[in-house]
Formats: C-alpha cells, sequence, structure tokens
C-alpha cells in the first residue's frame, strides 16, 4: 500500500508587511468584539459531557464563529482558504451528487463545493455556534442542509454520499482510527475522500519558522483580537504537535487503508504547515492496495 506525496507550489515569502497587516486587522477586529464572553477556560469548566478532549473540542469554538473566517485567513497569511480550495479539488463534486461535509464549522467548505461542483451538501458540526454561522452565511437559498451531530457517530445509512470532506477532525477525537471507518462507512462505493489537517513543516528551517510563529507570534496575534482567540493562538501548536506525535502521518494513512480506502495521497502544502489528504473507497469486489504515484 503505497502513497503518492506531492509537493506543490509554495506561498509567497511573508514579509513585515504582512505581519502588520495581520497586526492591524486583529485591533480593528478587536475592538468590534463583545467584551462579555466567558472565556474558554471558564466554558471548559463548565462543561459536563463527553471525554475531556470532546469537552475542550467543543468549548473551544464556542466563542469564535464571529470573524472566524476573516481571521483563520489573516492568522494562516491567507494559506487557509487556499488549502480549503485544495481539498474541494481533491474530491472534485460533480452536479448531482450528495456530499457530506464533516466539521463544516462557519461552512466555508460547503460553500465552496456547492459553488465548483453544483452538488448538493450535507453538513455536520458538533458546535451549535459554528453551525448558527453557517446558517447565516447560507440564509435558506443554497442546496445545503446542516446538521449538529459529531463525526464518531453520524446519523446517516451506510453509503449514503458520492463525496465526503472534513476539516480539522482528527485532533478533536478520542479515537481517530474509529473515526475514519465512522466516514468510511457512510461512502458509497468508489466515492471520494478527502481531508484538510494542519501540518509540522519536514525542512529544518520551515520546521523552525513553524515552531517560533506557534508559540509566540500566533498567542501574541489573537491576544490583539481577543481572549478566546488567544487561547486558541496558544493551544494550536501544541494540538498539532503532539497529534502527530501519537499519530505520524504515515500511520493515518494506515487508518485510511483499514477503513477501506484506497490510492491513498497525502500533499503537503505551505512548505509543510497544511496537508491535504484524499483518497477513493474500494468498489464492490476491490481492493485499497492500488497505488497512484
Amino acid at each position: 500500500m503505497s502513497v503518492a506525496l506531492m509537493e506543490r507550489s509554495l506561498p509567497r515569502p511573508i514579509g513585515a508587511g504582512a505581519v502588520s497587516g495581520v497586526r492591524r486587522l486583529a485591533f480593528q477586529i478587536g475592538e468590534t468584539m463583545s467584551a462579555n464572553t466567558p472565556s474558554l477556560l471558564e466554558e471548559i469548566t463548565a462543561g459536563g459531557r463527553g471525554s475531556v478532549r470532546k469537552r475542550e473540542a467543543l468549548e473551544l469554538f464556542r466563542g469564535l464563529p464571529r470573524h472566524y473566517d476573516l481571521l483563520s485567513s489573516a492568522l494562516s497569511f491567507g494559506q487557509d482558504p487556499r488549502w480549503r480550495r485544495a481539498l474541494v479539488s481533491a474530491v472534485a463534486p460533480a452536479p448531482g451528487e450528495r456530499v457530506l461535509d464533516v466539521a463544516t464549522g462557519t461552512g466555508m467548505v460547503a460553500a465552496e463545493l456547492i459553488a465548483r461542483g453544483g452538488c448538493s451538501v450535507v453538513a455536520v458540526d458538533q458546535s451549535a455556534e459554528m453551525l448558527a454561522a453557517a446558517r447565516a452565511r447560507f440564509d435558506g437559498g443554497a442546496r445545503v442542509e446542516l446538521i449538529e451531530g459529531q463525526a464518531e457517530a453520524l446519523p446517516f445509512a451506510d453509503e449514503s454520499f458520492d463525496a465526503l470532506t472534513f476539516t480539522y477532525l482528527l485532533r478533536y477525537v478520542d479515537d481517530p482510527r474509529a473515526t475514519m471507518s465512522e466516514l468510511a462507512r457512510v461512502l458509497r462505493p468508489g466515492g471520494r475522500i478527502a481531508s484538510l489537517e494542519f501540518g509540522v513543516p519536514g525542512r529544518a528551517r520551515a520546521r523552525w519558522a513553524w515552531r517560533l510563529y506557534t508559540a509566540i507570534g500566533l498567542p501574541t496575534l489573537g491576544r490583539l483580537v481577543s481572549r478566546e482567540w488567544g487561547e486558541v493562538g496558544r493551544f494550536l501548536g501544541p494540538s498539532i504537535r503532539t497529534f502527530y506525535e501519537r499519530h505520524p502521518v504515515s500511520r493515518i494513512v494506515d487508518y485510511w487503508h483499514e477503513a477501506g480506502l484506497g490510492d491513498v495521497v497525502v500533499r503537503r502544502m505551505s512548505l509543510g504547515g497544511g496537508i491535504v489528504m484524499s483518497a477513493r473507497k474500494a468498489g464492490a469486489g476491490g481492493s485499497t492496495h492500488g497505488a497512484r504515484e
């Protein structure tokens, strides 16, 4: 079971102007956000359902839907929207297809799926606050159904969807292997699946810059916006690093194969800061052992 590893176009160098632009944007947005929003730490301690990881995932995003799209782009220096477009390209939605978007958040990927492919989309997220932002985005006018639910227990019959996408998901579940099996369950034979996740750059200089930004730059810029975004900035770096210590990319590929997904492609983007993975579910009588270089 070999895997195609593709290094694609690198982003333009990030200069001081880009950093100062993010700082100005953070101040502008921070001034408009309510000072009465509870801190994430207070919300986490108030939670009482599910595992610690599940409660933290739910509470982490409770105070973030407002300005989420703009800030996720700004704090990634414009890379997050680029990664999401690559995610949608990986599944290549076609008119008339039914696509499931898991961990939809504010609906950015769902909107891109509809705009790109003319398909119908079912979008799932466990955060009611994020789904409220997604509903505001679509305002009942798009071919999308929004459902509150968990990736670990999807409320759909087997083989219900032609394609499936998920974004920044596996770090927030207790059992990534079991979650991959559940995602594959609802995908029809021959259906396409793709994911987007943060990555840790492999090259020494890029990895050093990533560690510096996630340890100092991201928490600092987040705090300029709000206490909640400061918590997210402080959380992300250790979350990404420890996730890959427990689940290296090669092991995640194994999870995909074990779930019945073949022709797995790993695309590292932006010096390895983003990872788009894609695959196809084996057809009837098919095999997951095929490879595409």
